[in-house]
């Protein structure tokens, strides 16, 4: 046992490799989601789009990757989270390098979907790898840490891929140079991402007490009635499920909603140029990578593996931020950089918490179900949010104004604060009955 603790305590460990393999990953998959979105003006303007018709291109990647999200869970489950990430990472890297092909809002369409439902199967059997590999004490941190991927990459992306812009003098080409990214995930993947500890101390890449550290703190689960039939079935039975989605859908639709059309917003309503507004759309996603990591540490180090009084400040300080962000005057630039700091710290807290819930709550067995149910209904939120938005732009003489798409979004804050209220913390328990019903029903 005192082994068992200072494997725990070491500085590093082979999960650890896992777990910034897994991120580097997802930055990969972000350079090509967040792409479309940095030039959503040009292509909007490109394709000669009205600002609804660019939302619903924009937010149709979401219905997809919601959809992918419950099969990808679930093929997860079944035949490993590593064999799923492969077929991700070659379709998303090969639509990416043809959306610099479209040319017709059709096309446009056809693209964003077939995006999402490749890069749909890569989020949940990412979670399903860290569950199988942190115990539920560093569930937390550990998720806190993959979510910066979705901070880190729209930090960094934004400044590359305008200034790749600037020098092809095309939007175009970059969605070329997008698709390479793709190989070096493959190596990656396959060099050093396995499904299960138990290989790689096979390997020789891992301790004896890393693996017993790691095992003897999994989310434990009775193999005898939990069988590996029915994860979904048994989830779907857990009203706090329902809860947790809910929140969840809320909280997607939220950054998705913001990240959308921040870009428009910047361009459109306070008329930055596009290395500036590049600039721009960068600093809440450095804010955020700050945000993310403390918001783990918050649930694993000081409320103990509850994760609702990091939702509740998450949600409750975003609701003013987003309601005043879009009524910012046009050139107060001071102004507009401090909305943005603020939105990028406080709409992002909440990711190490919300991502958390699912493994902390969870048998490790069913996890990659549990996740990508969430969060394909989750995804819906993300669909729906960009959509409305759309529609709530309103043009005017001096260009488009976006207040009333972040009231929405300040609506949907105040939804996942009330949401969250009800949502239990303890642990999920599977008795024999839910495992026999559940079985059946399949």
């Amino acid at each position: 046992m005192e082994n068992i603790k200072h494997a725990g305590k070491k500085a590093w460990g082979y999960r650890y490799v896992i777990l910034v393999a897994v991120w580097l990953l997802y930055v990969i998959n972000y350079f090509d989601r967040t792409s479309v979105l940095i030039f959503l003006p040009m292509i909007r303007n490109d394709l000669g789009l009205t600002p609804a018709e660019a939302g619903f291109g924009a937010s149709i990647f979401f219905f997809a990757y919601a959809l992918a999200q419950v099969s990808g869970g679930w093929l997860a489950d079944r035949i490993g989270p590593k064999k799923v990430m492969t077929v991700a990472i070659v379709v998303f890297s090969a639509v990416t390098f043809l959306t610099g092909l479209v040319r017709t809002y059709f096309q446009f369409v056809i693209i964003r979907l077939f995006l999402g439902f490749g890069e749909g199967h890569h989020f949940a059997p990412a979670h399903k790898i860290i569950a199988d590999w942190f115990p539920v004490k560093e569930k937390g941190t550990a998720t806190a840490f993959f979510s910066t991927a979705w901070a880190f990459g729209p930090a960094i992306i934004p400044i590359i891929i305008t200034s790749l812009a600037v020098a092809f003098g095309s939007w175009r080409p970059v969605f070329y140079v997008l698709a390479v990214p793709g190989i070096l995930g493959m190596f990656i993947l396959w060099y050093f991402v396995c499904d299960k500890p138990e290989v790689m101390l096979k390997k020789g890449r891992m301790t004896q007490e890393e693996y017993d550290y790691i095992k003897n703190g999994l989310v434990s689960s009775d193999e005898s009635a939990a069988s590996k039939k029915g994860g979904i079935a048994i989830v779907i039975k857990d009203r706090n499920f329902w809860i947790y989605s809910f929140v969840l859908f809320c909280n997607l639709a939220i950054y998705w909603g913001s990240t959308t059309w921040i870009s428009s917003f910047l361009y459109d309503q306070h008329h930055f140029d596009l290395k500036t507004m590049g600039a721009l759309v960068s600093l809440p996603y450095v804010v955020a990578i700050v945000a993310m990591l403390l918001g783990g540490q918050l649930t694993d180090k000081v409320f103990k593996n509850k994760t609702k009084p990091v939702l509740l400040t998450s949600y409750i300080v975003s609701i003013p931020v987003l309601f005043y962000i879009g009524m910012v005057p046009q050139g107060n630039i001071p102004q507009i950089i401090t909305m943005l700091i603020l939105l990028g710290f406080f709409v992002n807290l909440s990711f190490g918490a919300i991502y958390a819930y699912p493994q902390i709550r969870y048998p490790k067995h069913i996890v990659g179900s549990a996740v990508g149910l969430s969060n394909g209904f989750g995804q819906l939120g993300a669909f729906v949010a960009p959509l409305v938005a759309g529609f709530l732009v309103v043009k005017t003489s001096s260009g488009y104004s976006y207040k009333g798409a972040f009231i929405w979004f300040a609506a949907l804050a105040v939804l996942a604060s009330i949401g969250t209220l009800f949502l239990k913390e303890d642990k999920f328990v599977i008795d024999d009955q839910s495992v026999q019903s559940s079985n059946k029903s399949l």
